[in-house]
């Protein structure tokens, strides 16, 4: 790709929806970690009836940010509130665009007064460093991105290892780990805990529904750790199975998480404009894909806002100011779309897979467990030929047996309705993760977010159960 920075990009191609569905970047990949240990299915299941493994090691990108305006500078550039955000406790970190629109999340960690770790996709990862030279804040900023996706055999290193166990016969290793019972840590709250010879940092979390704790350290300690862990599961009895990448994208269908919404940088001018300046040609924002039913030459429709995702009552009203509080003001009293699951219906998806058994251009191919084949997804959604919402980020789950996606909805659309999901892409595009087929209809049923009625009664008072 020529030209130096997205800016450049986007000059030559005119138009950003255009230039990301026909991005040639291919699948997205979960890097490093091996795609199954044993199958996918058996991996899936082990978080809900007894414990899995989860090696978050590589994929997601790592930001640290210290020094004496820490706090301020992402108080500044996320919608939450940091009145509540003592030592030893984890966030939910959103930032928005000064026009609203949501540019991705982390997870937030907050060390020290002064030192606070982030963990998540690029698009939060590129906007903080831009952001912390672009205002000049008396802050330090290490970045570790995640992981090359096709490392072809060289050896890759990060800062930190990260590790999560979950599932209900979890406890019983964390306790084998620790040499003892463990300290009652609340929910996103962190704690120290033993690890072996080791004193580790563990978050208190649920990806996946059920409980546990991630848990981090310096990633020389990576191998000498997982071996603790491995032999606590044998000591305790547990029969602890390791995630790949395959079913570990699959987790959040149950939870109710979207993880990759689309960055809402591609218009608007002011810090905006230079931001697009100030990134790489080669970012994940210039080189992402679009893919799915829904087709726009108007970038913004692919937009969403905290609203949309059940991140409202993160912000932080009170703050006498962060980028984008006037733009969600305004949302505010709107009539916003709402975060839903999708359940597809069975004889639908079973059409789509068998028409791949027969002559003739077939409807396109439903992958498992994850068939998400862009950055980006969105497929439409249709009640009575009217399009009123997009599926965003799709799978099978095993435990529930039925395809599942998580997207937006109008907000007269109700629970139990179906709808009409859109499947496969109305033109050829250069998308080398597409095959030459034709669209489908798949009847969906709308769902509650969680799914699992066990993340639904474990998530109570989190973001994903508002909608």
């Amino acid at each position: 790709m020529s030209g130096s920075s997205l800016a450049a990009v986007l000059g030559q191609g005119g138009n950003p929806a255009q230039l990301l569905r026909n991005s040639r970047i291919g699948m997205y990949v979960y890097p490093v970690v091996t795609p199954e240990f044993s199958n996918w299915r058996v991996e899936q299941q082990a978080w809900r009836d007894s414990a899995v493994l989860f090696d978050q090691c590589h994929h997601m990108d790592e930001l640290i940010v210290e020094g004496p305006q820490a706090e301020e500078f992402l108080a500044y550039h996320g919608i939450n509130s940091f009145s509540n955000f003592g030592l030893n406790r984890a966030k939910h970190f959103v930032p928005v665009t000064p026009n609203g629109h949501v540019i991705g999340d982390h997870i937030i960690f907050r060390e020290r007064e002064d030192k606070f770790i982030l963990v998540g996709r690029a698009p939060t990862s590129n906007w903080l460093q831009f952001c912390a030279a672009y205002g000049k804040w008396n802050v330090r900023i290490k970045h570790d991105p995640r992981s090359p996706s096709r490392p072809e055999g060289e050896r890759v290193l990060r800062t930190h290892y990260r590790y999560q166990i979950q599932g209900p016969e979890a406890p019983k290793i964390f306790e084998k780990m620790n040499g003892g019972p463990i300290p009652d840590v609340k929910f996103f709250h962190v704690d120290w805990i033993n690890v072996g010879s080791k004193k580790v940092q563990a978050l208190r979390h649920g990806m996946s529904g059920a409980p546990g704790l991630e848990i981090w350290g310096p990633y020389e300690d990576k191998a000498y750790i997982l071996s603790v862990i491995l032999e606590s599961a044998k000591e305790a009895g547990v029969d602890l199975v390791r995630c790949g990448s395959r079913a570990y994208s699959t987790n959040t269908l149950e939870s109710g998480w979207i993880p990759s919404p689309m960055p809402g940088i591609y218009t608007g001018d002011g810090m905006l404009a230079e931001y697009r300046q100030w990134l790489g040609a080669d970012s994940y924002e210039a080189t992402g894909a679009i893919g799915g039913s829904f087709v726009s030459d108007n970038i913004e429709d692919y937009y969403v806002n905290p609203f949309e995702l059940g991140y409202d009552f993160y912000i932080g009203w009170k703050k006498p100011d962060f980028i984008g509080k006037a733009a969600l003001e305004k949302m505010k009293g709107q009539r916003n779309r709402k975060k839903v699951t999708f359940e597809w219906n069975r004889e639908d998806v079973l059409k789509v897979i068998a028409s791949a058994f027969e002559q003739g251009t077939p409807y396109k191919w439903i992958d498992f467990p994850q068939p998400n084949y862009a950055s980006t997804s969105a497929d439409m959604l249709l009640k009575d030929g009217k399009m009123v919402g997009m599926s965003m980020f799709n799978g099978y789950s095993y435990n529930e047996r039925c395809m599942l996606s998580l997207g937006i909805v109008d907000p007269d659309v109700q629970v139990g309705d179906i709808l009409t999901l859109k499947w496969g892409e109305p033109e050829p595009t250069a998308k080398t993760s597409t095959e030459q087929h034709k669209q489908a209809e798949i009847r969906v049923r709308v769902s509650p977010t969680p799914y699992s009625s066990e993340a639904r009664e474990n998530y109570a008072d989190s973001w994903r159960s508002k909608v």
